[in-house]
């Protein structure tokens, strides 16, 4: 059974770090992309982040590029966010998603998702 759990989340004040990770198990996800949402209250579920293979080409949301920083580990088949300067719009539950395609940042296109993990920033 395919399992994504995301960890890391937390409350952290406005210019404060956290790092998301996603562990993979069930199957190896080599091949697959990988990837961040985000849903705030009253809002839809927004892409974030998107990778397919270590150091290969990641793609960003204009509104985290230069802050968030995607990442994977295949050994560990493990999949991280790092977050830095967070601002208080970017409190949302994160998701992590997985695909057996190339990177897409449309939530329709993945097929396995992870229960969600709460980012809480404080002004």
């Amino acid at each position: 059974q395919v399992q994504l759990v995301e960890s890391g989340g937390g409350l952290v004040q406005a210019g404060g770090s956290l790092r998301l990770s996603c562990a993979a198990s069930g199957r190896t996800f080599i091949g697959y992309a990988m990837g961040w949402f985000r849903q705030a209250p009253g809002k839809e579920r927004e892409f974030v982040a998107a990778i397919r293979g270590p150091g290969g080409p990641t793609y960003i949301t204009d509104s985290v590029k230069g802050r968030f920083t995607i990442s994977r580990d295949i050994a560990k088949n493990t999949l991280y966010l790092q977050m830095n300067s967070l601002k208080p719009e970017d409190t949302a539950v994160y998701y992590c998603a997985a695909r057996n395609s190339i990177a897409a940042i449309t939530s329709t296109d993945y097929n396995y998702w992870g229960q969600g993990t709460q980012v809480t920033v404080s002004s």
